[in-house]
């Protein structure tokens, strides 16, 4: 009696587990198509880049503050809407900067293959092998710490001019494999049962797509002297 519970257990946990990656997955994709129309109307209209800074401060207000409180719920919805509506425009004046170079559109699709390679491939590694990533959890939490520790000091010696184009370039360097690493985690910690919230899944792994391109256009348009 008891193993036949236990099989029934397995057999609901693993059911569950398929409904939060199939749903994280689904929302992925629509959060990923409306942020790129948000980024295509921000390019339109020609954002600027201070315009584009605050959208994106909100947006991250916004997961910071509002999503976990509504992650459970319906609302949570729009709050990962507007969350990635607001990236996706913040991206918009970086996009149209890599533009005006001469070799910017060719940095610009090469980033973005560059991105789907390195998420699906990590995805399908994580979902293929079911391998538990969850020991990248300490590693992830304390690469985010220095990342935003970086970012501050790197915005704080732009805003009085300074520049450092070597930490610059090793920053981005670090962030691809720091999001490269929370893919790894968060994709392993939906199929393991460790991330039960679609809602919270997909807002990490939009994250982790959007910085891995931003890191790579900014590789990429130094490689090309741009």
């Amino acid at each position: 009696m008891q193993e036949v519970y236990n099989i029934q257990t397995t057999q609901l946990s693993q059911t569950e587990t398929s409904k939060v990656l199939r749903n994280t997955y689904m929302l992925l994709g629509l959060t990923l198509a409306f942020s790129s129309i948000a980024a295509g109307i921000a390019m339109a209209s020609g954002l600027g880049h201070g315009a584009g800074l605050i959208m994106s401060l909100v947006a991250m207000a916004l997961i910071w503050f509002v999503l976990p409180r509504t992650a459970n719920s319906s609302a949570g919805l729009l709050v990962v809407f507007a969350f990635t509506g607001l990236i996706g425009a913040g991206l918009g004046p970086i996009l149209n900067k890599y533009l005006s170079m001469a070799n910017g559109s060719a940095i610009i699709m090469q980033a973005l293959g560059g991105t789907a390679l390195v998420f699906i491939g990590l995805s399908a590694y994580v979902l293929t092998t079911r391998k538990n990533f969850n020991f990248l959890g300490g590693f992830v939490a304390v690469g985010m710490m220095v990342m935003l520790a970086v970012m501050v000091f790197l915005l704080g010696a732009a805003f009085f001019g300074y520049q450092f184009s070597g930490l610059q370039l090793a920053f981005s360097a670090g962030i691809v494999l720091l999001m490269s690493a929370l893919i790894l985690y968060q994709t392993s910690e939906i199929i393991h049962g460790g991330e039960t919230n679609y809602i919270m899944a997909t807002t990490s792994l939009f994250l982790s797509i959007v910085n891995l391109f931003t890191s790579l256009l900014h590789l990429l348009g130094i490689s090309s002297d741009e």
